[in-house]
């Protein structure tokens, strides 16, 4: 699927729910869902700087797409980087770089989010992205 459809995706089962609380279980239940990393890779190198909690993050070329697994110490916290995952694992590295992340807003995430989880999301975003730029360096 390309990123647009999953983003599409997203916003769809968001709409599902009429309550934050709602899409806050969901965020969260999302989070049981992530693809675990490696252990190795929980390292101070994978961390995301600027997450009020620990993310780490590790993204390796496979076949020209970029796969992310990735892990955090706080339940909501690795729901939304679950969300991220599921929209640019197994991307092309130049279609994360052009992919906007307005569907983000659209199911109102950043807006109910604290401002330092706001922040964290905009770090693991970025995070993203620099793991893309890597990857699309060495083609």
């Amino acid at each position: 699927m390309k990123i647009k459809e999953i983003q599409e995706e997203i916003i769809d089962e968001f709409a599902m729910f009429d309550e934050w609380d709602e899409r806050y279980q969901y965020v969260i239940d999302l989070g049981k869902t992530l693809p675990l990393i490696d252990e190795q890779y929980k390292s101070e190198d994978n961390i995301i700087k600027g997450c009020q909690s620990k993310v780490w993050l590790h993204g390796e070329q496979q076949d020209g797409k970029v796969v992310f697994t990735a892990d955090s110490d706080a339940i909501l916290t690795k729901g939304i980087i679950a969300i991220l995952i599921r929209v640019f694992s197994n991307q092309k590295p130049a279609d994360i770089l052009d992919a906007d992340t307005a569907f983000i807003d659209e199911i109102g995430l950043k807006e109910h989010l604290s401002p330092t989880r706001a922040n964290g999301l905009v770090s693991m975003i970025k995070q993203i992205k620099m793991y893309a730029l890597a990857f699309s360096a060495k083609n």
